[in-house]
């Protein structure tokens, strides 16, 4: 069973993500301390740490950088209160897989623990999902095509990394929904053939095919 560790201080808090991500299959441990998460993880057996940053003992950003020091490779996903983009890109730069503010739905945070869970892609380099033109850094949360910077919001880069891990693979919209926006499958829902169009508009229509009834396909695009 994947097990995922939560270091929180707020025992509200803490309780919550660990019942709802038991609830979806995982083992979940909870932790108050950064020495404690520390210690932990240097246990071993833990996938992920959820990771707030304002810990009683330590600065979050302390304990993700002795991690990485130490050349632990685990995912981090910080959730914190601190949401300035100063306070973002630091937590990125620090070694964060990824970065979500308080306050937050559960159903997010669940499709981002999934995404940080799976198995690198082939075409990827490091941090960095490479297919075709396009290129995804996850550490910085940027896009690229060609040579042209793309602006994503934080959902529709999520589904483009669903996209760019999965290339070639037709994505249905079950499966999307449930990845990407952590809920079961709607069938009166139209929310993943929205974003869909999103990302057609910002990155290029050629990059997508649609599979009538289906879903969709990332596809190399032509320069």
């Amino acid at each position: 069973m994947t097990h995922i560790l939560i270091a929180e201080d707020e025992e509200r808090i803490a309780a919550f993500v660990a019942k709802g991500l038991r609830a979806h299959g995982f083992e979940a441990t909870t932790v108050a301390t950064g020495e404690q998460a520390l210690e932990r993880v240097e246990r071993g057996g833990i996938d992920l740490l959820v990771l707030d940053l304002g810990l009683g003992d330590m600065d979050g950003f302390e304990v993700l950088r002795l991690l990485r020091a130490e050349r632990y490779e685990l995912p981090v996903v910080v959730l914190t209160a601190r949401s300035s983009v100063t306070d973002t890109v630091t937590g990125l730069e620090s070694g964060a897989d990824d970065y979500m503010a308080k306050p937050f739905r559960f159903e997010e945070l669940l499709a981002r623990v999934r995404l940080r869970l799976r198995a690198p892609s082939p075409g990827g380099r490091g941090n960095v999902l490479v297919h075709g033109r396009l290129q995804l850094d996850l550490r910085t949360r940027r896009m690229r095509v060609d040579e042209a910077e793309v602006d994503l919001s934080a959902r529709e880069f999520a589904l483009a990394e669903t996209f760019m891990r999965n290339p070639g693979d037709v994505l249905t919209r079950e499966r999307l929904l449930s990845e990407v926006w952590g809920y079961d499958f709607d069938p009166g829902s139209n929310v993943v053939d929205v974003y869909v169009r999103y990302l057609r508009r910002k990155i290029g229509a050629e990059h997508f095919d649609t599979i009538r009834g289906v879903g969709y396909r990332l596809v190399d695009a032509p320069a």
